[in-house]
């Protein structure tokens, strides 16, 4: 499968909130609210949405057609 520039964002976008909600499973530390000054903030709520987007996003990826090698 070929995968463009915004392809490869969306992926780095929903690994780093993979590694965020990871941390809150394991040590109850949300990282994105650690930056932002709290969950509630606007930069908060901005970088969640844009995650939760591109998670969204991604789900495209899933029925692409994969080039026969």
């Amino acid at each position: 499968m070929r995968r463009n520039w915004f392809d490869r964002i969306a992926l780095i976008v929903v690994i780093i909130g993979a590694i965020n909600w990871l941390l809150v499973g394991l040590f109850k530390y949300d990282l994105v609210a650690a930056v932002c000054g709290g969950p509630t903030t606007i930069a908060a709520r901005i970088i969640y949405t844009i995650v939760g987007l591109f998670g969204l996003y991604t789900i495209s990826l899933l029925f692409r057609d994969c080039d026969e090698i």
